[in-house]
């Protein structure tokens, strides 16, 4: 009896969460100068997921990831008629966590899959034609940690863009959405909900993939 006990207290804690992940710092919305229309009552959710992106658009050396968090959210207003950012954290190439949507609200995509209980976490860049940064991987195993941790959600509950919106994108992009088809991505994570530090490094370029990191200068990328 003991035993068995034991055996079933041992795959619980398989699956447990560390007590203690803390958030990792973030740029708050009032930092950034955000500048939200209300949100409906009725796009409130529990978050369950937590759903990677990526830009989509090709980063540019020396640009301001403020300003185009800040340009993001007025393309979505004006051209969307979303009220706020897509996302609910936007994470910059030097590994800044920028603070988007609130989490208890539902975020939205150009795509169709049921939105509720996503937590969307963008990086900056496009990872299609580019490579995510070493901060950028790192900030993002950070940041889904505590999201995780915070919301008790179950790691298989990671995935891509393409992963839940089947068929309708290529989000995160080929080099980003590698993390999550290897496994590695959930593993860093798992690590850092067991109070561990992984060693979050990028791997070697896809032989289909693109060669350039989003932060690289831009003289070293006009040479390539």
């Amino acid at each position: 009896m003991r035993i068995a006990i034991a055996l079933l207290i041992a795959v619980f804690c398989t699956n447990c969460l560390a007590a203690n992940v803390p958030k990792p710092p973030t740029v708050t919305r009032e930092e950034w100068k955000s500048e939200p229309k209300p949100l409906a009552e009725d796009t409130k959710h529990t978050p369950k997921y937590i759903t990677i992106h990526h830009g989509g658009v090709d980063w540019k050396p020396g640009r301001d990831p403020a300003e185009f968090v800040r340009n993001v959210q007025k393309w979505g207003q004006k051209e969307r008629n979303w009220p706020d950012l897509p996302y609910h954290f936007m994470i910059a190439p030097d590994g800044r966590i920028f603070e988007c949507r609130p989490l208890e609200y539902a975020p939205q995509s150009n795509t169709k899959y049921d939105l509720a209980g996503h937590v969307g976490i963008e990086l900056m860049g496009n990872f299609q034609s580019q490579r995510p940064s070493e901060a950028q991987l790192r900030s993002l195993v950070a940041i889904s940690a505590w999201v995780a941790n915070e919301y008790k959600i179950d790691l298989k509950h990671v995935a891509g863009h393409g992963d839940v919106a089947e068929g309708q994108t290529s989000c995160p992009g080929k080099d980003l959405h590698r993390y999550l088809k290897d496994g590695q991505l959930v593993e860093w994570i798992k690590k850092t909900l067991a109070g561990e530090d992984p060693q979050v490094k990028p791997g070697a370029p896809l032989p289909d993939g693109p060669k350039v990191v989003v932060d690289t200068p831009v003289e070293t990328t006009e040479k390539k």
